[in-house]
């Protein structure tokens, strides 16, 4: 299922970081990340999924 969610985080990361910790604060960091730009929402989602 992880590599499922990585994928999801590559293509769309707040969705990814979303199915992984539901609307919580790494959600929130990562939509502002991803609107800052995408690379860095791509890492921060790929971290919170492999770190939860």
């Amino acid at each position: 299922m992880d590599i499922i969610r990585i994928i999801v985080a590559i293509l769309l990361p707040p969705l990814g970081v979303f199915l992984q910790v539901g609307l919580g604060k790494h959600f929130w960091i990562n939509v502002l990340l991803t609107l800052l730009g995408y690379i860095p929402g791509i890492i921060h989602a790929i971290w919170v999924i492999a770190k939860y």
